[in-house]
């Protein structure tokens, strides 16, 4: 049977490079047996997907010199590639899972699930769906619709006994189905979830073997008794190593920057970020670091996937891409690289007017720029002192900032300034003297320069967030007990037991 495998990210945010991580050995597995590598949509969350964020993925990808067979904008004779455009067929194979009793409808509310969970926390128990609408009658199941009450399709999982199934990368695993719960297939909006989706897409799509992040390890078994009541064939499973940061912990954009954009706005060479991410839990023969695409393809083996965590370690990537800048772009081509990168006219032009009646003679240009250029930014304690309030303080304004930003889905100019404004307020600050100075200091390195919210509008989204990151690590972190009081301080608007514990 030819090898077919898929990447299915979901359009919900920045493209992460763990997307990038997993299409890379998708594609170097595909490309090796001479099969075929399918990019499909994961766009059932109607509530986040965007348009543009699938766009991005593309995009970024591209970037990467990854490219897929079939998929949006290739087509493909197992289409559409969309599941938002798929949903007769999900609706299709629930309706079979209903009709032989394999799943049924759950009429629980978002209050109703809260509640079990508190009780089984105060129990001690497991904090999960308690399986109160698994064995309702047809007569309360008819009263409940009667009344229009929504449901949801919910998975009917053996109560006892255990899965077991086989891993190509890691071997014979089992999981008691005790541990496992009674999965929601279809939401209430009649979309399905990933669960139900992924399973019944791969097995129209031939896929022949599911290469994705140990992180989905706990939901195979889900996958495996959707195969089997289905009466179909599973594929051979692969799970991957987790990307860590350096700290050990699972890479997250609250700590690390995560957008594969970051990379390419940041001036790394495409073929060295994917070089690097190869090295993410593969070892190559002769413990070689430094190898092209086609040579991996060529001598790939799945034997010398690693089993235990790969730390995604932006030093070692920036000593890989130097490597490649100097064996790679001869130097007369050098400044040709640079240029396209950063310097090229389209993103000179979006400068001038922040300079254009600032500066007295060209060489200011650079003192005022400088910024927009580099990706290591020098902080002192004096450039983020705040006078409203200790280091702590200054670092908790700029993470509220950070969720503000987020909670408007905007990180251009209009987005920062209403940000900023409201985390001046949030904190009974003065706006320009404490948050936009703060604010100066951590996106330029200085207390002046160009508009400041100009400037984010060109900076992106991306180097903002890692900026504001790198401040807060300098000014000594937030501890994960004054950041779980501070989220919650921030989500009610009253900061005032935030501050006073700051105080004391």
């Amino acid at each position: 049977m030819p090898v077919r495998v898929r990447i299915a990210p979901s359009p919900t945010g920045d493209p992460h490079v763990g997307t990038a991580y997993m299409a890379l050995f998708n594609m170097i597995f595909a490309r090796h047996h001479g099969g075929k590598f399918i990019l499909r949509i994961e766009d059932t969350d109607q509530t986040r997907s965007r348009p543009e964020y699938e766009q991005n993925i593309y995009e970024a990808l591209k970037w990467c010199g990854i490219h897929w067979d079939e998929g949006p904008g290739i087509g493909g004779d197992y289409g559409p590639y969309r599941q938002s455009e798929r949903t007769d067929i999900y609706r299709k194979y629930v309706a079979e899972l209903l009709a032989s009793g394999k799943a049924y409808k759950c009429f629980c509310t978002a209050e109703d699930l809260v509640e079990m969970r508190e009780i089984s926390k105060a129990q001690g128990g497991k904090q999960g769906y308690d399986r109160r609408c698994r064995n309702l009658s047809p007569q309360e199941i008819e009263e409940r619709e009667a009344k229009g009450m929504p449901y949801v399709i919910r998975l009917k999982v053996p109560l006892t006994g255990e899965c077991v199934y086989h891993d190509a990368i890691k071997g014979r695993i089992t999981c008691p189905w005790a541990d496992i719960d009674d999965q929601v297939l279809l939401k209430s909006d009649a979309f399905p979830t990933y669960h139900l989706a992924n399973v019944v897409d791969d097995h129209l799509m031939g896929i022949t073997h599911v290469i994705r992040g140990d992180e989905w390890m706990s939901s195979t078994p889900k996958h495996v008794l959707l195969y089997e009541h289905f009466g179909w064939e599973p594929p051979t499973f692969m799970h991957m190593p987790l990307l860590l940061g350096t700290d050990g912990k699972k890479l997250s954009k609250r700590r690390n920057p995560t957008s594969i954009f970051y990379y390419r706005d940041t001036g790394f060479l495409p073929e060295a970020f994917i070089n690097f991410l190869t090295l993410m839990g593969y070892s190559m023969t002769g413990d070689r670091e430094i190898y092209s695409l086609e040579e991996i393809v060529k001598e790939f083996d799945a034997k010398r996937i690693g089993v235990s965590g790969a730390v995604f370690d932006i030093n070692k990537l920036e000593w890989l891409n130097q490597q490649y800048l100097i064996n790679n772009i001869p130097e007369d081509k050098l400044w040709e690289r640079i240029r396209e990168w950063s310097f090229n006219d389209p993103f000179i032009k979006k400068l001038m007017p922040l300079v254009h009646t600032r500066i007295k003679t060209f060489s200011e240009f650079m003192e005022l720029c400088d910024f927009f250029f580099i990706a290591h930014m020098k902080y002192t304690h004096e450039l983020l002192e705040i006078k409203d309030g200790n280091e702590q303080m200054a670092a908790a304004i700029l993470q509220t900032i950070i969720w503000r930003l987020d909670e408007l889905e905007d990180w251009g100019s209009h987005g920062m300034h209403t940000a900023s404004k409201d985390v001046a307020e949030a904190f009974s600050v003065n706006h320009k003297k404490t948050v936009m100075r703060l604010l100066f200091g951590s996106l330029m390195g200085k207390q002046q320069g160009p508009p400041l919210f100009d400037s984010v509008e060109i900076l992106g989204k991306d180097r903002t967030r890692v900026r504001l990151l790198g401040a807060i690590e300098f000014l000594g972190g937030i501890s994960n007990k004054n950041l779980s009081l501070l989220k919650k301080s921030w989500d009610e608007k009253n900061l005032a037991a935030f501050k006073e514990k700051l105080q004391k």
